[in-house]
């Protein structure tokens, strides 16, 4: 398993770093495009839809993306479209969790399907618009996410059910503790506070994503990285809910010791939408 995981994590890197620091955003966000329609094609599946369903969604959400590219949408700033957004992730994502599994699975499978769908459109948006912005903006929200479950893991190993005894959402994560989280956001702030003035020290072409958000204050900066912390496990949380809905473990086996797509990118969903509302708000 981990000499899969590794060889995967290696031919992934190889594909996506030359095109992450190209000076044409277009194969970024052409790769991420592709990535949007095989995480499709796994929601389409965990959702009830027989193969040649889930082939069309993908296709759909490509040629969806496709579109937004061709009308000029990376370049545009869409302040109220990302508004919406992130109003939609934070009260449909509340609901959605505090409904639980049976609710989900009670929802109509076209319906849940159209959630999905939009949601990977907004998300390769949201990323195209990152790139477009600059690779050193997009990294910092890609990091923000990553440190907050390297942040979540360890802290949840060292002092889970120590200091909250009730576990996060024991119905949908088991293994996910409140302690998990709080050294998930400690963690964000600490990359948050470090990458910023490594932007003052570099002084670099694109500054990153905190160092947008340190214009607006301190106070605005720690809130603004608090909560995309907490919904990044939003994001990793209705995944785990589906999952379970559809019972079974990974979306799929498209990347080989490492499940699917959609196993990578569940907290990247609100988090990098999000991200671009807090830069154009």
């Amino acid at each position: 398993m981990l000499k899969q995981r590794v060889i995967t994590a290696v031919l992934l890197l190889l594909v996506l770093l030359p095109a992450l620091f190209s000076n044409d955003p277009a194969p970024f966000s052409f790769l991420a495009l592709l990535f949007m329609a095989a995480a499709a094609w796994e929601w389409a599946r965990l959702n009830a839809f027989n193969l040649a369903a889930s082939y069309l969604a993908g296709v759909l959400t490509a040629l969806v993306c496709a579109l937004l590219w061709w009308a000029g949408w990376l370049a545009q700033s869409l302040p109220q479209l990302w508004l919406f957004t992130g109003a939609a992730w934070v009260l449909l994502g509340s609901w959605v969790l505090r409904a639980g599994v049976p609710a989900w699975g009670r929802l109509h499978r076209g319906f849940r399907l159209g959630l999905g769908l939009l949601a990977l459109v907004l998300t390769w948006l949201a990323v195209a618009q990152a790139r477009l912005i600059g690779t050193n903006f997009l990294l910092s929200v890609f990091a923000l996410v990553w440190i907050a479950d390297i942040g979540a893991y360890f802290a949840g190993r060292t002092w889970g059910g120590r200091l909250v005894t009730r576990k996060l959402a024991a119905s949908i994560s088991p293994g996910k503790s409140w302690e998990g989280v709080l050294g998930g956001m400690v963690a964000v702030l600490l990359l948050a506070w470090a990458w910023t003035w490594f932007d003052l020290w570099a002084q670099p072409a694109v500054p990153s994503f905190y160092s947008h958000l340190a214009e607006r204050g301190v106070v605005f900066a720690v809130i603004a990285c608090l909560f995309l912390s907490a919904m990044s496990v939003v994001g990793d949380l209705i995944e785990s809910l589906v999952k379970r809905s559809a019972g079974v473990k990974d979306s799929s086996r498209l990347l080989p010791g490492h499940g699917g797509v959609l196993d990578r990118v569940d907290a990247l969903l609100p988090s990098l939408p999000l991200a671009i509302m807090l830069y154009t708000f």
